[in-house]
């Protein structure tokens, strides 16, 4: 690395010009490679090369180098120089996996940008091109039919296309489907609001699946700890990243065996923590379909509407019931539960006696299937605005069939991990 270095100060110096007026000859620069993993394989696919900077022995931040580089309109020159770094410092050419290495846009469309030259040097240290995946911010380009002529021809040497920081800034789907990038990294800023909110959890879960489907693979970055971990394996990412696994570092085969067992040791104990969710889960799911089963015998049994849904009531997440009669229509006002009755905000659509609910899936379902109890999918209920699911069942009376309903707030039961099968 530091002959690297040394080589393009000489070069710079025969030119006469002012080596302070360059980001390269400037600063000092060091790779670093951080591990990306399988959770499948339960081993290492990947190293993405990062670099680490100094000015006279103090550290730079990256973000600011490029920034500087920037403003003087050296940034194609420096991208090069770390990409040549970067294939020059890896060690790892024999082993069969992935060197992710970062490119701005700017620099894919820029005229000195030779893809020709990037692979020649990569052959020359050992590495085919088909090993190599160039890591491409998700941003707006200034000329998006030569960036996207830039990945027609990387694609022909060889190269592999993967879409970085996806999920912020001007990402959006259209480039995606455009640019059919082989890996799609999300922002690291989706899986730390995940963390700390579930209706941001639920549309990373979303986004994941979305990705995936579309054909892509998906990488989450940015994994620190635990909690993020066993979010970035619920939504079933095909690859993983972070300090939780391994530091950017110099390669080692010591390192390799660390990152790998770590992992191991992630999967297992997100393993236990699924399986003691699930025994969670069918205890909640037994007790709820026996409290609303036990209402549909008292309300048989002609026992007053509000007295016959108490017990139910009670239970985590259990809102609000109602009965319907055989077309729909709503009998009477809603039973709430305590911790909904003061709910502080007006709503006209909370008082629904005599409404007709015959469109929703959730009574359709109940006439449907008139022996079990069955789970609509979630959606936003008019009484309270928040995101519902309505368990449904037919209740055989002398008057005809009416349908119970019970709504449940998802989000509020096991913080949001629960998942209503179709039919209880």
């Amino acid at each position: 690395m530091s002959s690297v270095v040394r080589l393009s100060r000489r070069s710079h110096a025969r030119t006469g010009l002012n080596p302070e007026s360059s980001v390269i000859h400037s600063h000092q620069f060091q790779s670093v490679y951080q591990p990306i993993l399988s959770p499948t394989h339960q081993k290492l696919v990947g190293y993405e090369a990062l670099v680490r900077v100094s000015r006279r022995h103090q550290p730079v931040s990256p973000v600011s180098l490029f920034k500087r580089a920037q403003e003087l309109g050296q940034t194609a020159e420096l991208d090069k120089h770390l990409l040549h770094l970067h294939l020059a410092n890896y060690s790892a050419q024999a082993s069969p996996v992935w060197l992710f290495l970062n490119i701005n846009p700017d620099t894919c469309v820029h005229p000195e940008a030779s893809l020709e030259r990037l692979a020649a040097q990569c052959k020359r240290n050992g590495i085919h091109p088909e090993k190599v995946v160039l890591e491409l911010v998700e941003t707006a380009s200034d000329d998006p039919d030569a960036l996207m002529e830039f990945i027609h021809n990387a694609r022909t040497l060889g190269f592999q296309i993967a879409i970085d920081d996806f999920g912020m800034g001007d990402s959006n789907f259209e480039r995606l489907w455009r640019i059919n990038p082989l890996i799609v990294k999300l922002d690291r800023s989706l899986l730390v609001n995940a963390e700390n909110n579930n209706r941001a959890r639920l549309l990373l879960e979303s986004l994941v699946r979305m990705i995936r489907e579309s054909g892509s693979l998906v990488l989450l970055e940015g994994i620190e700890n635990g909690a993020q971990a066993r979010i970035a394996l619920a939504t079933e990412a095909d690859l993983l990243q972070g300090f939780l696994f391994a530091r950017p570092a110099v390669i080692a085969d010591t390192s390799l065996e660390k990152s790998e067992s770590r992992l191991r040791s992630v999967v297992t104990d997100s393993s236990e923590w699924t399986l003691q969710d699930h025994r969670d889960q069918e205890n909640y799911l037994r007790l709820l379909r026996f409290e609303i089963m036990d209402a549909c015998h008292s309300l048989a049994r002609g026992n007053d509407f509000c007295h016959s849904c108490h017990r139910l009531l009670e239970l985590d997440g259990v809102k609000r019931c109602f009965l319907l009669d055989g077309n729909g229509v709503q009998q009477g006002n809603l039973a709430h539960a305590s911790q909904d009755l003061n709910r502080g905000k007006f709503n006209p659509l909370y008082h629904s006696a005599g409404a007709s609910w015959s469109h929703r899936e959730y009574f359709r379902n109940a006439l449907e299937r008139p022996q079990n109890i069955n789970s609509s999918r979630p959606y936003v209920a008019l009484p309270d605005a928040k995101r519902t699911i309505t368990l449904s069942t037919s209740l055989p009376t002398p008057s005809g069939v009416q349908v119970l309903c019970v709504d449940v707030h998802p989000d509020e039961v096991f913080h949001g991990q629960m998942t209503f099968p179709s039919t209880l």
